[in-house]
């Protein structure tokens, strides 16, 4: 028993947790003033029924009140004719009137003082349910208040917490980071102009090695003439040299031997004319 007990008390505990959670003030407030309305015109109509009650009641006294006085007068006229036994008949029948009469008399007093009484509840009502509507607009105005302070409240908070300042730092870094992406971008591109000047100087360096190269193939052109004269001159000092020193020197070589030997000179001059030439052809390509 204690059980069911409690999971009776568990079962009614949540339900009323959900119904509170579901409840909307305005909404609340708006179905009372409808149910209140509603409960009005009902009201309304009972009282109308009432109203014509009471008036149906007036209208049956008043009829027996003047049929009462309708027989009394015919009773007078009985009397004045000397039958009295007419005269005491409508008498009675006066009375019998008098009787309905006071009935209906008091249950129209009745009846109309129990519409006064709806009536003045019936404004009691109308009175209530204005007000109502004045303390639903208050009350809905608090409402709103309040969830407009506690949205204030929740904004606040988060702007307060510490994610929110982790990710305006975050941001920060990230805005500093594309700035220097922007100042080297701007850097490489205040280079490309020094790019340029060194290109120009090489193309002048360019011109220097042409200039070089001149005079190289001038020096190249003496050397050559000094190595003939050399070779002339050795050739016409052996001729008239004493025979002694031609003796204890071997013979001079023949015409062949020494036109051999300038042509592997004049070779060997060739070469490295043309590995210098090779040498400056790097340079120019390189520049």
């Amino acid at each position: 028993m204690g059980l069911f007990s409690r999971l009776g008390t568990l079962i009614r505990s949540n339900i009323n947790e959900l119904i509170n959670k579901a409840e909307d003030p305005e909404k609340m407030l708006n179905q009372v003033l409808v149910d209140m309305k509603t409960q009005l015109v009902e009201a309304k109509k009972q009282v109308a029924v009432a109203i014509a009650d009471e008036k149906r009641l007036k209208k049956q006294y008043e009829t027996e009140a003047a049929k009462a006085l309708e027989w009394e007068k015919k009773a007078m006229l009985a009397i004045k004719a000397g039958d009295d036994n007419l005269a005491r008949a409508a008498l009675a029948r006066k009375s019998e009137h008098e009787e309905v009469a006071e009935t209906l008399r008091q249950q129209w007093e009745a009846q109309k003082a129990s519409v006064e009484q709806l009536k003045n509840a019936l404004r009691g009502l109308d009175a209530k349910i204005e007000e109502a509507k004045r303390k639903r607009n208050i009350l809905v105005s608090r409402q709103k208040r309040a969830e407009a302070q506690r949205t204030i409240n929740d904004t606040l908070s988060n702007i307060n917490s510490t994610s929110a300042f982790d990710t305006f730092e975050r941001m920060s870094d990230r805005v500093t980071q594309i700035e220097a992406e922007a100042e080297a971008t701007a850097e490489i591109g205040g280079a490309l102009p020094e790019a340029s000047l060194e290109a120009q100087f090489r193309a002048l360096s360019a011109g220097n090695v042409d200039d070089e190269l001149a005079a190289l193939k001038k020096r190249m052109a003496l050397a050559s003439g000094e190595e003939e004269r050399r070779a002339i001159g050795a050739g016409g000092g052996g001729a008239g040299a004493p025979r002694s020193a031609a003796n204890s020197n071997p013979p001079p070589p023949a015409d062949d031997d020494l036109g051999e030997d300038a042509g592997e000179v004049d070779d060997s001059k060739a070469a490295e004319i043309d590995a210098q030439l090779e040498e400056l052809k790097k340079k120019l390509s390189a520049t």
